[in-house]
């Protein structure tokens, strides 16, 4: 069996020369050579969930090995800085004006690269909010992609901790939605604001309520992010069997 294990940093690096206007970072990672949530600026509330975002990047850096800086980053969807983060964070609490055209074809490029977009309905729309914003935006980004319900035995649910769903600080939709380019599931979509399970205030408390499971359902929100944090480091590699040990030693 194969043991490859490729990053989406690795394949967003390969394809750099196919970008000009990155060729002068790619080898100036610096800092950005650990984990960083990048955070989509967007002209709607944007930034709700920054200390959620901080939050699990700090709970990374405690239950895996990944090397961490527990920040959350902004950045615009026309820069070509997004390509310095192999995962973007986009949230929101109810809508938000349409991308540019200079956005959708830089995300559009980033996604094909191999980048990854975890989106988060803040507000736990459906249909109206938020909801409506991004599924219009995901039809313009993506077209001939649309958003699908992530079946259970998809790797997200393995990455890390075996799962069997996706709650949030709501469990509005039990399960994940994504946009796939051939095997990878490039966005990935919660109905559930996952980051609002995450959130703590400055003095360390949750900042919000979980409905309608409590604390262990925060528990499993926390686990599906750094699920999702995982899948979007490593790809697919734990489709792979022979990490099946270590999962279930993981688990245990």
């Amino acid at each position: 069996m194969s043991t490859r294990r490729v990053t989406r940093r690795n394949l967003l690096l390969g394809t750099a020369a196919l970008v000009p206007f990155l060729s002068h970072r790619a080898s100036a990672f610096g800092e950005k050579s650990r984990f960083i949530p990048a955070v989509v600026r967007h002209g709607g509330r944007w930034d709700a969930r920054l200390g959620g975002l901080r939050r699990i990047a700090w709970e990374m850096q405690k239950r895996t090995s990944v090397e961490v800086l527990p920040d959350a980053r902004a950045v615009m969807l026309s820069s070509p800085e997004i390509f310095e983060y192999p995962f973007l964070y986009l949230g929101g609490e109810g809508e938000f004006p349409a991308f540019t055209g200079a956005e959708v074809e830089n995300l559009r490029r980033y996604l094909t690269f191999g980048g990854f977009l975890l989106a988060d309905a803040n507000d736990g729309s459906d249909g109206d909010g938020f909801d409506r914003s991004f599924r219009r935006e995901m039809e313009r980004v993506l077209p001939q992609n649309p958003l699908a319900v992530v079946p259970s035995t998809h790797v997200v649910f393995k990455s890390f901790f075996l799962l069997d769903a996706a709650p949030g600080r709501l469990l509005n939709k039990p399960h994940l939605m994504a946009c796939t380019l051939g095997k990878r599931a490039a966005v990935m979509y919660s109905q559930n604001d996952l980051a609002g399970a995450w959130s703590r205030t400055e003095t360390g408390d949750y900042e919000f309520d979980v409905s309608p499971g409590g604390e262990p359902q925060r528990e499993l929100a926390i686990r599906t992010g750094i699920n999702i944090c995982m899948y979007a480091l490593c790809l697919d590699y734990k489709d792979d069997a022979v990490h099946l040990p270590i999962i279930l030693n993981k688990r245990r």
